[in-house]
C-alpha cells in the first residue's frame, strides 16, 4: 500500500500559507518561525540595521552546528552507492551501511591504474585487483594489536 504525506507550512503570524521556516537567535536562545514571503522579508528588514553592525559569533545555534555536521560528509550518497556496488562486484567485503574502509576506497580509486581492471563483475581481469585488495585486508587483520603494559603494583 502506498502512502503520500503532504506537509503544509502555516504562517505563525496570520495563519495563512507560509513559504519558509526562518531560524534566528537572540540572547542565546534559538528560534524558528514559519513565515510567508511577505512576513519573512519584513523580519529581515527589521533586523537588518542590527545585523549589518553586528559581528558573527563563533559558536552558532544548534541548527547551525547540525548544518555544519551535514556539510562534513565526505562523499555524496550516489558515490558511496557506486563504490559499494563496485566492491561487491569485485569480491571485496563492504557493509551495506556505515563508513567504507580505507582499503576499499583505495582499491576503488586505483581501479583504473591496473592494466586491465574493470568494474564489471563478470570480467576476469578485475579478479587480480580484487584479490590484491582482499590480501591487504587480511594482512592488516593478521597483525596483533599492541597491548599497553600494566603498571607494577606495590603488592608485586
Amino acid at each position: 500500500m502506498a502512502q503520500i504525506t503532504h506537509v503544509k507550512l502555516v504562517d505563525d503570524l496570520d495563519g495563512g500559507e507560509a513559504a519558509e521556516s526562518v531560524a534566528f537567535s537572540l540572547d542565546g536562545k534559538s528560534y524558528e518561525i514559519d513565515l510567508s514571503d511577505k512576513h519573512a522579508a519584513a523580519l529581515r528588514d527589521a533586523v537588518a540595521p542590527f545585523t549589518s553592525s553586528a559581528r558573527r559569533a563563533g559558536n552558532g545555534s544548534k541548527v547551525a552546528s547540525r548544518q555544519r555536521m551535514a556539510m562534513r560528509v565526505g562523499r555524496p550518497r550516489e558515490d558511496t552507492a557506486a563504490i559499494r556496488q563496485w566492491a561487491n562486484a569485485n569480491g571485496l567485503e563492504v557493509s551495506a551501511r556505515g563508513r567504507i574502509s580505507s582499503t576499499v576506497l583505495e582499491a576503488y580509486e586505483n581501479r583504473g591504474n591496473a592494466p586491465a581492471a574493470s568494474a564489471v563483475a563478470t570480467s576476469t581481469a578485475a579478479a587480480p585487483v580484487a584479490e590484491s585488495a582482499v590480501e591487504g585486508v587480511v594482512e592488516a587483520e593478521a597483525k596483533p594489536k599492541r597491548r599497553t603494559r600494566k603498571k607494577a603494583t606495590a603488592e608485586g
